[in-house]
Formats: structure tokens, C-alpha cells, sequence
């Protein structure tokens, strides 16, 4: 048996368990350096705005479904079919959705002569929605989606379940675009064009 210690009492270090080694240096340096760069990828990635996505159609049944309205009324979503339809889930406990109401009654109003529909979907509980109607009453139609409207966000690739959260289904009845969060008119002047 071969001794590799030339000093008994002096251990001699082996390359690979020597900390100061140029090459366990090297190997240690370049896993930091991909740890590094795959963490940094995966915050741009997790981060990184949403593309448009494919035009699909929506869930199945979609057209299928109706709600009631806070006025007592039943809405049908096969009355939104065959024009372009920007539908938004909003909650009266949800500033940001409050914030951006203003701002989707106002594209309603200047764009339902070119065939553009808005439905607002309160995944909410009536009293509230009907009281925040009276102090700001919508142009558009809104439907009393509840825990309903949150599983059909999700269904329509809302898999965060945030609000608000905003749909465009064109002409043709494909979703064209989704957007998680406070809609600004830039998003709205994008998605005129998506008729």
C-alpha cells in the first residue's frame, strides 16, 4: 500500500480538496456565474409582459352563458356574438378596477357606433354593485358574474385570478387579447385595431 503522506503528521491535500485550487476555483466561479445568469433569466421571463396571445376561441360554453344584471334582468352572452367584445371582471373592493371604469365606459361610448361591445363582469355580490351603479352608473352592460366570474377569468387564461382583468373576443368569436391588471388607453388604442 502506497503512503501519500510524505510528512505523518502533515496530511497532504489532494488538488480537488484544495479550496485555493486555480481549477475548484474555476469550477466554483463558473457555477456561481450560470447560477447567476439562470436566475436572472427566470426573473425576465417571470416578469416580462404577457405577448398577445393566438387567436382561440373561448371556453367551451361560453356563448352559452348568461347573468343576472344588478337591474334584475338576465344577460345572454349569445347577444355579444358576432362583434368585438371587450369583456372586464371587476370588483367594487378592487381599486384598480374602480380606477379604470371611467376609462372603458368613455372607449364604450366612442366606439359602440363602430360595432365595439363592452361587458362588465362583477365578480362581486349585488349590493355593493348596486350601490357603486348609483353613485357611478356605466353605459355599458354589466353582469353579476360572483365566484362564476372568477373560474371563467381563469378559463380565458386569467390563471392568477387578479383583478382586473380584461378580454377583447374580435368578430369572429376568438380571444385575441387578455390583460392582468389597470388598462391604460394605450391598451385600448392597440386593441381598436383588433376588430
Amino acid at each position: 500500500m502506497t503512503n501519500l503522506h510524505s510528512d505523518p503528521a502533515q496530511p497532504t491535500k489532494l488538488p480537488e480538496q484544495n479550496a485555493h485550487s486555480p481549477n475548484r476555483r474555476l469550477l466554483v466561479g463558473a457555477t456561481a456565474a450560470s447560477a447567476a445568469a439562470l436566475g436572472a433569466g427566470f426573473a425576465v421571463w417571470r416578469f416580462q409582459a404577457p405577448a398577445a396571445p393566438a387567436a382561440m376561441p373561448p371556453v367551451e360554453g361560453f356563448w352559452s352563458l348568461q347573468w343576472d344584471t344588478p337591474q334584475g334582468t338576465r344577460l345572454s352572452m349569445e347577444s355579444f356574438r358576432g362583434r368585438p367584445l371587450l369583456i372586464n371582471f371587476w370588483a367594487t373592493w378592487c381599486p384598480p378596477c374602480v380606477e379604470e371604469l371611467p376609462l372603458i365606459n368613455d372607449f364604450y361610448r366612442q366606439n359602440k357606433s363602430n360595432g365595439w361591445q363592452v361587458l362588465g363582469l362583477a365578480v362581486d355580490k349585488l349590493p355593493p354593485v348596486q350601490s357603486f351603479l348609483q353613485k357611478m352608473p356605466l353605459e355599458f352592460p354589466v353582469g353579476m358574474a360572483g365566484m362564476a366570474g372568477a373560474e371563467l377569468g381563469r378559463g380565458l387564461g386569467n390563471l392568477a385570478g387578479g383583478l382586473p382583468f380584461s378580454v377583447v373576443i374580435n368578430g369572429a368569436g376568438a380571444v385575441v387579447q387578455r390583460k392582468l391588471g389597470r388598462l391604460t388607453p394605450s391598451d385600448l388604442s392597440t386593441w381598436l385595431r383588433l376588430k
